[in-house]
C-alpha cells in the first residue's frame, strides 16, 4: 500500500500566517501524518504528548489552537478529525469530494480566514480571564464570609 496521500490544498503559507504556537505546528504535523485516510486521528492526548517529547498540558493546549484555527476537530476524547482541506485522501476524487461536503465556514480559502482565527483566540482569552475574574470573586467573598464568621465568634469564660 501506498503511503502517497492528496491533499486539496497546499496550505503551508497560509499555515505560516496563523502564527500559531510551535507546538501546535508540531501537533499539526504529527497527526497529519499518523491519520487515516480522510483526516481521522485516534490518539490520545498522552500519546501525542510522548511523540511530540510535551507534557498533557501543552498538548492540550496546542490542540486547542489548532481547534480555535479550524484545523483540527475533537470527535470525541481520543478521535479527532483534520480539516478536510488539510488531510490526506487515497485519490485526489476523493479529496475534492471531501471539501464539496464541508461547510463553507469552515474553509481555510476564506479571505477572512487568518483574522477569524485571530478572532477567535481574542475571544477564547477574553473568557479565560472572565473565568479568573469569577474565580478571584468567589474566593474573595468566601475568604470575606470567613472573616465575618472569625470576627463574630469570641471566647467565652
Amino acid at each position: 500500500m501506498s503511503t502517497l496521500k492528496w491533499s486539496a490544498t497546499n496550505a503551508d503559507g497560509l499555515l505560516a500566517d496563523l502564527d500559531l504556537p510551535p507546538a501546535a505546528y508540531r501537533a499539526l504535523l504529527k497527526i497529519r501524518a499518523q491519520s487515516e485516510a480522510g483526516g481521522r486521528i485516534a490518539m490520545d492526548q498522552g500519546t501525542l504528548g510522548k511523540l511530540l517529547g510535551l507534557s498533557r498540558p501543552s498538548v492540550n493546549a496546542a490542540l486547542r489552537e489548532l481547534e480555535l484555527a479550524k484545523l483540527v476537530k475533537k470527535v470525541r476524547n481520543g478521535v479527532y478529525q483534520i480539516n478536510p482541506m488539510l488531510a490526506g485522501y487515497d485519490c485526489p476524487e476523493d479529496a475534492l469530494d471531501a471539501v464539496k461536503a464541508m461547510p463553507r465556514t469552515d474553509r481555510l480559502d476564506s479571505k477572512t480566514y487568518v483574522s477569524d482565527y485571530h478572532r477567535a483566540v481574542a475571544a477564547y482569552q477574553d473568557q479565560l480571564a472572565e473565568q479568573r475574574k469569577k474565580r478571584a470573586a468567589a474566593a474573595a467573598a468566601k475568604k470575606a464570609a470567613a472573616t465575618r464568621r472569625r470576627g463574630s465568634l469570641h471566647a467565652v469564660g
